[in-house]
């Protein structure tokens, strides 16, 4: 990619381009069955003009929805699209709730259609952890703290790691065809605004992560369907560090999975290097680089490619506006997604039983044997209960109604203290030792 000067000159440029609100949903409903949107609508370009419904008057917010046309478009026809017939919007959600922004997200994404249309949203949480569409939430944070703090835990569609959101965090996503999908272009996209808006030189590192003087400033993942594909990151403006750090701490266990893991990295607020950045600036200089940037190239289009844009949008995510979202919603927050998607995995802690007749001495301590608890768990219910011990190739099965059960922190910690309050020697002959 061909390094590209970027100009300082965010706040002059947005005199350019409108912001369009779109007050009140366009009359639309969804036929259920071809999954389209048939509506008369009118929608507002950059320049303010009103275009009526035709090709791209089929949607809430006035933007075209797949057609059967649209998806038979092979990658070559898309690629062969000049970025001059391809427009772009800046949706912003104004909701704050991670379940509701994950629907959005992903009704856009199966719906509309993108091939002369690109998106970006932008979003922000109330606090929530949200992990990948692969990962063990176990293994990430410790589930039962995120409740008792009332923290969301949110499992998304796409891969990669863990992150914590919160009301200093800009979430973006990038919605392209599958054709276009370009994360380099996305990222690159994201450090040209920093530096544009504030003098901010953030890097793009090895593993697509954008870093600042060495620490992470923004993760990132993708998901890649057909025809449609977007992108997501976050941006760290004023996260609370400590907030963060305690909800992706994990559970003192041992737990064994198969599940994708997340890759721990220092991370840095903007606001450590710029006391002046602030969530509502940066959305709007991300949003306008997003704008004045064509839809392969990493060029500045300036005032002329912004006056052909769509524009910013207030997006208000509800069913008037996308028929169905509430349901995707409840799937999201749903305990089957959110925990029941869980790839089997167990977990082991040492224990040190209580002591009885036999180990009322050091010497006789030293005969206790060593074990450890484990359990065993498939689909984030308690599969089976076990010791495990020295000198014993197979675990020795606990009998517990516990088994059946959802699986959490709490209720592992719960079984170790009854079996830590068992008397050794009862526990050893029940063992046969």
């Amino acid at each position: 990619m061909a390094a590209m000067v970027v100009q300082r000159t965010g706040s002059v440029a947005r005199s350019f381009c409108r912001l369009h609100v779109l007050t009140s949903p366009p009359q639309a409903y969804l036929n259920q069955q071809a999954r389209t949107l048939a509506t008369s609508t009118t929608t507002f370009s950059s320049t303010g003009a009103a275009s009526g419904s035709g090709s791209e008057g089929n949607s809430p917010t006035g933007h075209a929805t797949m057609s059967s046309a649209s998806k038979q478009l092979s990658a070559a026809d898309i690629k062969r699209i000049p970025d001059g017939e391809v427009r772009k919007s800046v949706f912003i959600s104004q909701s704050n709730d991670v379940f509701t922004n994950l629907a959005l997200e992903d009704w856009i994404y199966r719906h509309f259609d993108l091939t002369h249309h690109h998106i970006l949203m932008l979003w922000i949480n109330k606090p929530a952890v949200v992990i990948g569409r692969h990962q063990n939430p176990f293994a990430e944070t410790n589930v039962s703290a995120l409740e008792r703090n009332g923290i969301e835990l949110a499992r998304r569609n796409s891969g990669g790691g863990a992150v914590y959101h919160d009301l200093g965090n800009l979430n973006c996503t990038f919605f392209m065809p599958r054709a276009r999908y370009d994360r380099k272009y996305n990222l690159n996209l994201m450090i040209r605004a920093l530096y544009r808006e504030y003098g901010i030189n953030a890097e793009l590192s090895d593993r697509d992560d954008i870093v600042l003087l060495g620490k992470k400033i923004s993760g990132t993942a993708a998901k890649l369907g057909q025809p449609n594909a977007y992108h997501h990151c976050t941006l760290l403006v004023n996260s609370n560090k400590l907030h963060l750090g305690a909800s992706l701490a994990k559970d003192n266990v041992e737990i064994t999975s198969k599940a994708t893991a997340s890759i721990p990295s220092p991370i840095k607020n903007l606001v450590d290097v710029n006391r002046t950045v602030n969530i509502q600036q940066l959305l709007s200089a991300v949003g306008y680089e997003f704008l004045r940037t064509p839809a392969t190239q990493l060029t500045d289009g300036g005032r002329e490619l912004l006056m052909k844009q769509r524009g910013f949008q207030l997006i208000n995510p509800t069913d008037k506006w996308f028929p169905g979202i509430t349901e995707l919603r409840q799937n999201f927050a749903a305990w089957d997604w959110r925990l029941g998607k869980t790839p089997a995995f167990s977990v082991q802690k040492a224990i040190q039983l209580k002591t009885g007749t036999m180990a009322s001495g050091a010497a006789d301590q030293q005969h206790q044997p060593e074990m450890k608890v484990k359990v065993d768990v498939e689909k984030a219910l308690i599969k089976s209960i076990s010791l495990v011990l020295p000198n014993h190739d197979e675990p020795i099965p606990v009998v517990s109604d516990m088994v059946g059960r959802p699986y959490s922190e709490d209720c592992f910690h719960g079984i170790t203290d009854a079996l830590k309050g068992a008397n050794t020697e009862s526990m050893q002959q029940a063992m046969g030792l």
